[in-house]
């Protein structure tokens, strides 16, 4: 799995799965929370996306699901993002695709 990075939100969009399932953000959620051991400060649940919001790196990101979009990282305020926020969606966005490729051994 690769990361595509996107700049239309105005800040760095780093796009783990374009055609990502619901099963697998909840995956990349557990990923945060498990391993990497991220708390989320803000769940938004509506009916065609989801935005988790967290602390990483000293930024505040959003992990984001859309029905049409896939999965995604980026900063939460997405317009006036620095270079800190925009760096630290694209590194987590690849620490996610990394973790997300391994097969899970029994």
């Amino acid at each position: 799995m690769s990361v595509t990075l996107r700049t239309d939100l105005g800040c760095t969009e780093a796009v783990i799965a374009d055609d990502g399932t619901l099963s697998l953000f909840y995956q990349a959620a557990g990923i945060l929370n498990q391993d990497l051991r991220i708390k989320f400060v803000n769940k938004e649940d509506e009916f065609d996306s989801i935005n988790w919001d967290f602390k990483f790196k000293r930024s505040t990101l959003t992990l984001h699901y859309s029905i049409y979009n896939g999965i995604s990282v980026f900063p939460t305020k997405t317009t006036g993002a620095g270079d800190r926020e925009n760096d630290a969606a694209v590194e987590l966005a690849r620490i996610l695709a990394g973790k997300l490729l391994k097969p899970v051994v029994a």
